[in-house]
């Protein structure tokens, strides 16, 4: 493998700090990446993201090749300059869409049927089809397509079934990114993310099975021996439960490849961010902080839930969290101050408890970086 990660030191007991080389510039890991599904963090300016500290932005793939589509993004100069960000951006698969859209989509070998709820307009995506939308969306880091399913009430059946398709769909994603990017520069060259035009994303396999944690083990044999830059742990937060999720992760933790960098997708809480980092986790993606966020809940201090709209904060003149650097604790917004916000339907209030709510989880990745080092 190239130098594409490079590992500075380690958190125990199988984690670690490190630094990855991307076309848009270098991430420090271990890492939060909020997700801007249509291309931005929902109700904050670029440049209020960017003041939390997050590297690393994600969109999706699925709901800009709606709207307003690939081809429209490609001519207007790429992801970057359509949503106005300098630093790195990832885009998903469409995979996760086949789970959280499954009573409108229609898996076949080929690829997804999807049906758009909104309109009933039909939507096919194949893995070819996924790559060349998010090479034309320009994203610095993309995800393979796969084949997603929920662990709530699934068979071994289906979760053998969605395991083999993945990896069968991987395959074909590979060889479709090798023929659009075989003309462009890779990890491998020196000048790789020197602002040298006309260097490739990377590219990041999945890692899916389920619960078995044997095809789990398989899984990440099998992409860790594929031609990927990045491997992506996918298929958790999807019905099961916590422990059933951190047993998996510790199973995976002692056999991923050192010299790659590892994606948790769609896991955002900041107990699940702590677990997954001190087992091996370099990357992690949720909307959840910024979901919460605009419903009121934010985190105080050591990761407690508050629930802004309570009444018991109509005359709080505190901030969220003491000792907080975000903008909102740091300028002083009151909690009674937002709560009022809140209550009057203000957009304001959402901002602020969102800044806070990313700052907390940035935050987080820093701490590690400064303790339970060996």
């Amino acid at each position: 493998m190239h130098d594409l990660f490079t590992q500075k030191t380690t958190i125990k007991p199988h984690g670690r700090i490190g630094q990855l080389r991307t076309r848009a510039g270098i991430v420090s890991t271990p890492t939060f990446m909020p997700d801007g599904t249509r291309g931005a963090v929902k109700s904050l300016t670029p440049q209020q993201v960017i003041e939390t500290g997050v590297e690393v932005v994600l969109a999706n793939t699925y709901h800009l090749h709606l709207n307003p589509g690939e081809e429209t993004i490609k001519e207007l100069g790429g992801l970057h300059s359509f949503a106005n960000r300098s630093g790195p951006m990832l885009t998903d698969s469409g995979g996760f869409q086949v789970f959280s859209l499954g009573k409108h989509t229609k898996v076949s070998e080929q690829g997804v049927e999807f049906t758009d709820p909104k309109n009933g307009d039909k939507h096919f995506l194949t893995p070819e089809k996924s790559m060349q939308i998010q090479l034309d969306l320009g994203a610095d880091m993309i995800v393979a397509f796969d084949h997603l399913i929920g662990l709530d009430s699934t068979t071994d059946d289906e979760v053998r079934d969605a395991f083999d398709r993945t990896h069968r769909w991987l395959r074909r994603c590979i060889t479709e990114f090798k023929k659009l990017t075989k003309d462009m520069i890779g990890p491998e060259d020196k000048h790789y993310g020197t602002n040298v035009p006309n260097q490739r994303p990377l590219l990041f396999g999945v890692v899916q099975g389920g619960l078995d944690l044997n095809l789990r083990k398989e899984s990440l044999r099998i992409i860790q021996e594929s031609d990927v830059d990045g491997i992506a742990i996918g298929g958790l937060s999807v019905g099961e439960t916590r422990e059933e999720m951190t047993t998996v992760l510790e199973e995976l933790a002692p056999l991923y490849d050192e010299a790659r960098p590892r994606f948790l997708l769609g896991v955002g809480t900041p107990e699940d961010l702590k677990f997954a980092v001190e087992n091996g986790i370099d990357m992690l993606d949720c909307v959840l902080p910024t979901r919460n966020a605009r419903h009121g809940v934010v985190w105080g201090k050591n990761s407690e839930k508050v629930h802004l709209t309570n009444e018991k904060y109509k005359e709080d003149p505190s901030v969220i969290e003491e000792g907080c650097d975000c903008y909102a604790c740091k300028e002083g917004f009151s909690r009674a101050f937002i709560r009022h916000q809140f209550k009057s339907g203000e957009p304001l209030a959402g901002t602020l408890a969102s800044i806070h709510n990313l700052r907390h989880m940035v935050r987080l990745c820093e701490q590690y970086k400064g303790k339970n080092k060996t």
